[in-house]
């Protein structure tokens, strides 16, 4: 009874963390989930106690119509479930049925029950499923029943981070994958699964110290009988929790008798830890970083040739040139990087045996060589290991023929996504910004030449960081933007998401501090388990993303030399009026200035949003010092598809004492702008906060929603076939028009 106040009490103290209730200690912000779940670590026989506690707190939820109170309740409920050793049917079937009747409530409620219900039936029928995938997913130990990989990325800016922070999130992340060998993971599965299923019937301390003992190959061995095992029940319809308990006990009997080792007494539940998922921490400093880390773990070094040729050739070439022949983009088809010169004497002796002469007219009809000059080997060819991801079922040998007379081309089997690749990104909304470059040139890529799109699952997750004691770029930017300013996607998720608001945005300021600590042993104790801890937390129940819209710019400069820019931006557009240089426009502004006032007089033309959303064009002339366009919505019942522009119009006013100005501010929402500077008067433009992303002697900009590459490219196709369409038609009417970038959230909006 007095465990089960103690966790009570707690669960509560969540909860009014909720409703704007915090802790008295700021400290304790955010530390409150991971507080509870270690509690439950260090003893896991309180599991079932904490899942009835939290099946009650849903039920009171749903009865009294807290909504805010059940998404956060039940991803803390799953988590708990994954890791506790043995939760029994009864409860199961409780936390089942509670996500059955979310279905009928609107999303992200029903999305997230739909979810969580698919996983506890498969829970249900054969116990550990859940904890088993997790592991050898982020793991990626080789399993022939569930192939799934997952690799956590985390990419920071070191012009926006200080030195401090990111040697201190590389070390943590080296630390959480200290002592995590594939062998002791193999053991966790089995044991986890033998106690999930079994209960208290299964030794642990005496199957842990056989495991132990027991060779790499022999580990290796029984944990493929238990995956298969595990597997086999959770995907069967017609399996029962009590034969798939019978199936695991008979392997449990048979690891036991492998062993000399005497019986032991029962010792009781014992916790199985969750090993710290795959982590990797990288400096953002190439504009491709991003592109090339997702190639390099589908197609790890350990699968091509010498490494260091290989990481020579990234930078020395575009790879979606290699990419090229792998598959095209107009349709599903595999091809490989072709080593033949063309010459008959060229051609390799085995090839003569596949020429199988059906008839003389076969015979005559075979491939006639003409004589060319050979070509010499390309490096490229040292590259040529992101071709064998090609070498599926319906692929053939460069050495082969792609056809034979009179038989069908083999079909070819679709391409399955195996590997998950969870992006984390650090930092304020800069980083963001340089993410959707960065998507938007991974699209474009993906779009000409497909290759990581079949293959890969990518997700994208976010972190604020604000640095206590900034850089230079980052005084810079933190002149003209506060720190709150700098974080308006956080915020926006923030008030979208509480649970989100709760755990992630806390760690805005927790992580500088956590890494300006001076060094002591628990210092790494807190630091290890805390930051770690809570990056695999989120990733692992932040499955709901929130979508923003990228818009596109096209910049013209005043030099009709210069080709027009074009570039992307997801939070905000600003201009200011450029310093004149010369002495001749300095005296000409001077003029101007005395006469008009300050600014210079632009045109702004744009498509005005209104709640039909027909279309309304309008324009205005105006004298400005400045403009920003704000793509974050201040509400989250705002549509994101939308920009608030705010125009600092000058304003002249003519009175007795003479003639004065003001400034106005006008506001308009738009999604299509087009702004010019009439008298060719020079502005700048800087986009999504940061100052690396300036451009200067800027004359014109249009601004309107990114378009998906993807849809541009069969669009062009369509027109070629119907010039005198102008609305979508065909394919083209059912795929996404606009490029949206995802961030993972923990339940995505919450009306």
């Amino acid at each position: 009874a007095e465990v089960e106040s103690d966790i009570l009490r707690r669960v509560r103290t969540l909860l009014r963390e909720l409703d704007g209730h915090h802790p008295a200690c700021q400290c304790d912000r955010g530390m409150l989930r991971w507080t509870l779940h270690k509690k439950i670590d260090q003893n896991p026989s309180n599991s079932p106690v904490l899942v009835r506690i939290l099946v009650k707190e849903l039920e009171r939820a749903e009865r009294g119509d807290f909504r805010h109170y059940i998404i956060p309740l039940l991803h803390t409920l799953m988590y708990t479930l994954i890791k506790a050793p043995c939760i029994s049917d009864e409860l199961c079937g409780r936390a089942y049925d509670f996500c059955k009747k979310l279905l009928t409530l609107p999303k992200p409620f029903c999305t997230i029950g739909l979810d969580y219900a698919i996983r506890l039936k498969m829970e249900r029928t054969a116990p550990g499923t859940l904890y088993q995938r997790m592991v050898i997913s982020e793991q990626s130990l080789k399993s022939d029943p569930y192939p799934y990989q997952e690799k956590i990325f985390i990419f920071a800016d070191p012009e926006l981070l200080s030195e401090a922070i990111c040697n201190a999130l590389v070390t943590d992340t080296e630390a959480a994958q200290v002592s995590q060998s594939p062998q002791a993971c193999m053991c966790y599965v089995i044991i986890h699964a033998m106690q999930a299923a079994l209960g208290e019937g299964c030794d642990v301390s005496g199957l842990k110290g056989i495991l132990q003992d027991m060779p790499t190959r022999d580990i290796e061995h029984w944990f493929q009988q238990v995956v298969a095992a595990v597997e086999c029940a959770g995907n069967e319809a017609s399996a029962d929790r009590g034969q798939h308990a019978a199936r695991l006990e008979k392997i449990y009997r048979a690891i036991l008798s492998s062993s000399q080792a005497g019986d032991a007494p029962l010792g009781g539940l014992q916790g199985t830890p969750l090993p710290n998922p795959n982590i990797s921490f990288h400096l953002w400093t190439e504009d491709d970083q991003l592109w090339k880390e997702l190639v390099l773990f589908i197609r790890p070094l350990s699968q091509s040739c010498e490494p260091d040729c290989l990481s020579q050739d990234l930078d020395n070439f575009e790879i979606q040139d290699i990419i090229s022949d792998c598959e095209c983009c107009e349709q599903t088809r595999f091809s490989v990087l072709s080593t033949d010169s063309g010459i008959e004497r060229d051609l390799p002796v085995v090839a003569e045996e596949l020429f199988v002469p059906c008839s003389a007219e076969t015979d005559q009809s075979r491939l006639q060589r003409k004589g060319g000059i050979k070509k010499k080997p390309s490096p490229l060819e040292s590259v040529a290991f992101l071709q064998s991801g090609c070498n599926g079922p319906g692929t053939k040998h460069p050495a082969k023929l792609q056809r034979r007379p009179g038989i069908p081309p083999e079909p070819a089997a679709p391409l399955q996504r195996l590997h998950t690749a969870r992006i984390v990104l650090l930092g304020d909304d800069r980083i963001l910004g340089r993410l959707a470059q960065a998507y938007r040139s991974l699209r474009k890529r993906e779009t000409r030449r497909v290759f990581l799109t079949p293959r890969l699952n990518l997700q994208f997750y976010y972190i604020p960081v604000v640095t206590e004691q900034p850089n230079t770029l980052a005084v810079a930017d933190h002149a003209a933007t506060g720190q709150e300013e700098l974080c308006e996607v956080a915020g926006y998720l923030g008030r979208a998401d509480p649970w989100y608001e709760s755990n992630i945005n806390t760690l805005c300021h927790v992580i500088p501090k956590l890494a300006t600590m001076p060094s002591s042993p628990s210092k790494h104790l807190v630091t290890d388990l805390f930051i770690t801890d809570v990056i695999a937390y989120y990733v692992r129940m932040g499955t709901q993303p929130v979508c923003f819209q990228v818009y596109a710019v096209k910049i013209f400069f005043n030099d009709p030399a210069l080709e027009p820019a074009e570039d992307v931006f997801l939070t905000e557009l600003r201009t200011q009026v450029q310093e004149s240089i010369s002495q001749r426009e300095l005296s000409m502004t001077k003029k101007k200035t005395t006469l008009d006032g300050p600014g210079i007089d632009l045109t702004v033309a744009y498509r005005k949003v209104v709640v039909s959303d027909r279309a309304k064009e309008l324009a205005t002339s105006l004298r400005s010092t400045g403009l920003v366009m704000k793509a974050i919505p201040a509400d989250e019942a705002e549509d994101l598809v939308c920009l608030n522009v705010n125009i600092t119009e000058i304003v002249r006013i003519n009175n007795l004492s003479g003639r004065s100005f003001s400034a106005v501010a006008n506001r308009l929402k738009t999604r299509n702008i087009k702004i010019r500077s009439t008298e060719q008067r020079p502005f700048t433009v800087c986009l999504d906060k940061d100052s690396r992303r300036t451009y200067r002697n800027v004359i014109s900009v249009e601004v309107s929603p990114c378009l998906e590459p993807s849809y541009c490219l069969q669009k062009t196709r369509t027109m070629k076939f119907s010039l005198h369409e102008t609305e979508d038609v065909g394919l083209v009417k059912y795929m996404p028009k606009s490029l949206l970038l995802p961030i993972n959230t923990f339940a995505g909006i919450v009306q």
